[in-house]
């Protein structure tokens, strides 16, 4: 069953008087209780996405088309009023920073009570219960005591976890997790991945995660999406976009995770677009080391090789 579906979403920000686009006709599919990655580098329009979900856009922003299909609802034409009904207790935020996402001068306990009483209805007694049951839930030993602490007490990967216990806290359907385990060392990312499986597992959670890190998409994720410019380029199974890739800049994204056989890391040559920048044809074409002279022309995303869909003319 499909939860939520993204449909033709194009997004574009305006500066000196003129918009320049950033999304352009993406299309995404989160499937109940899965988990979709959105992969990519920096500035590709991961975080967008997920953003013009919530609808917390930047105000120099503007939606030029495009639905966002939640229970049968379109959420890019609710009220304000009807959104804040929906952010934090049917879809919820993992950020990426945690330490900027809480507040220093307030206890942990004092900040999960905040979002239980908003969006449960509970009070007191019954409130402290729960912000202690969703710290267990997040494997935070002594939860009814670390209640009493401030966020400088915990370590980064502990702060990641409260963040998680306040989305969790609401029994959110949908959580976005953006970039969760960037600021994180190898073995706390892994615990982090863990949870976040184990999570969609018990609870029954779908999951957004987004992320440039493609060993990670391969061990969390059931589909992914890879984005470049502001294009879906690739869909697919994670694992099928792992194993075999189609779209050059799905390949090369690949090849440039570490090796540790070689001292050199395999980077991709030259640089992302600007948002200024206009593209009759292909937005990789430039930096692509297979393009055709076709590629003078945009590829849709509907060509089909092996269950993938490829925004990419080789696959015609």
């Amino acid at each position: 069953m499909i939860l939520l579906d993204i449909k033709n979403l194009n997004i574009a920000f305006k500066s000196r008087e003129k918009y320049y686009q950033a999304l352009y006709n993406v299309d995404l599919e989160l499937e109940e209780g899965k988990m979709l990655a959105i992969v990519g580098e920096s500035g590709c329009g991961k975080t967008l996405t997920a953003m013009s979900i919530l609808r917390l856009l930047a105000p120099n922003a503007k939606i030029l088309s495009g639905e966002i299909i939640y229970k049968g609802k379109n959420l890019l034409s609710l009220s304000e009023k009807e959104m804040q009904n929906i952010r934090g207790k049917e879809i919820a935020l993992v950020p990426q920073d945690p330490m900027t996402s809480l507040n220093p001068l307030y206890t942990i306990g004092s900040q999960l009570l905040e979002v239980i009483e908003k969006h449960q209805n509970l009070r007191g007694g019954e409130a402290k219960k729960r912000a202690a049951e969703v710290l267990e839930m997040v494997k935070i030993p002594s939860a009814k005591e670390r209640l009493k602490a401030y966020p400088h007490e915990f370590s980064g990967g502990m702060r990641q976890r409260v963040i998680i216990a306040m989305a969790i806290a609401c029994r959110s359907k949908i959580i976005i997790a953006d970039e969760p385990t960037t600021a994180l060392d190898v073995t706390v990312q892994a615990q982090i991945i863990d949870l976040l499986k184990e999570i969609q597992l018990n609870l029954g959670t779908s999951f957004i995660f987004i992320s440039h890190d493609f060993g990670l998409v391969y061990e969390a994720a059931d589909t992914a999406a890879v984005m470049y410019a502001g294009h879906v380029v690739e869909k697919s199974t994670a694992k099928e976009i792992f194993i075999n890739p189609k779209h050059p800049y799905t390949k090369a994204l690949i090849n440039a995770l570490p090796d540790f056989n070689t001292e050199k890391l395999k980077a991709i040559e030259g640089q992302p677009p600007s948002i200024k920048d206009e593209f009759e044809g292909c937005s990789f074409e430039p930096r692509c080391p297979q393009s055709l002279d076709i590629c003078r022309f945009k590829p849709p995303l509907n060509f089909k090789s092996d269950n993938t869909c490829t925004a990419c003319w080789l696959y015609k």
